[in-house]
């Protein structure tokens, strides 16, 4: 997971010491704290922070389960993006 990933996910952490607390692929969001509302802040944040936006789809239960399932979700957009980017760059 990108460090980026982690330092959008770690302000949203509820847990007695969240810096302290390891953010994996396996971390069950809930469990760490992030309820339907933080789930929008973090959409939003994670939005800005990449430059991409989720599509509907993604916008379930799956995929806010874990960091990992939500870090899955971000990067194939990356990669749509990056590709839609070097499409546009040699039309």
């Amino acid at each position: 997971m990108d460090p980026r990933f982690i330092d959008v996910l770690r302000p949203l952490v509820k847990t007695a010491n969240p810096e302290a607390t390891a953010i994996t692929a396996d971390t069950d969001l809930r469990k760490v704290g992030i309820d339907s509302m933080q789930a929008i802040e973090l959409l939003f944040s994670i939005e800005d922070t990449f430059g991409i936006s989720l599509p509907d789809e993604d916008l379930n239960d799956s995929t806010f389960a874990t960091a990992g399932s939500l870090w899955r979700a971000v990067q194939a957009q990356l990669q749509q993006h990056d590709a839609g980017a070097s499409g546009k760059a040699t039309a």
